[in-house]
């Protein structure tokens, strides 16, 4: 696989829709793993501005809690505990004890057994949602392919707010 100069895969220019979708995922995901590497704990506890209390870390927090989601929760079907049980609905409240080593593990761990149990699945397997979610989307059964363009999208528009956020931290701008 190509790389970018910074190490973030390269999604490749011609590709099946698979590859293409677990590529697009991974280049996002490293995006945001990039905007946090060389920084302070007290730096990836900023905010950019207010009233939003978004940082750096509670983003990673937030993605930890959007991978098992999806993964454990609406495409294997398990009951599985949030992942930071006291961050809020949300996974961005930050706790003093909590820096990024815990955050990120627990991150990759999601994205580790996300990978484990769609490696072999069809775009076309189904998770389930709860009425209520399938209210919003018009069925229960939502693909795999559903699930991987809904997490590259999210994906997408939070590395966009951690550009801003990495930009007020210390100036360092670029995708």
């Amino acid at each position: 696989m190509t790389t970018m100069p910074d190490g973030r895969p390269v999604p490749p220019p011609q590709a099946d829709e698979r590859t293409m979708l677990d590529a697009w995922l991974d280049h996002h995901r490293g995006t945001i793993a990039l905007k946090c590497e060389g920084l302070t704990d007290e730096q990836l506890r900023l905010a950019s501005v207010k009233p939003s209390s978004m940082t750096l870390l509670g983003l990673v927090q937030h993605l930890a809690e959007v991978e098992r989601n999806w993964f454990r929760r609406k495409f294997e079907g398990q009951d599985a505990p949030r992942v930071f049980d006291d961050s809020g609905d949300d996974g961005f409240a930050l706790r003093p004890d909590r820096g990024l080593d815990e955050a990120m593990a627990a991150w990759q761990a999601e994205i580790a057994h996300g990978r484990a149990i769609t490696a072999d699945a069809s775009l076309d397997d189904c998770g389930h949602l709860s009425d209520e979610e399938a209210g919003y989307v018009g069925g229960k059964e939502i693909s795999l392919r559903w699930i991987l363009v809904h997490l590259i999208e999210e994906y997408a528009r939070h590395a966009g707010h951690a550009d801003l956020l990495r930009e007020r931290i210390d100036g360092v701008t670029g995708s």
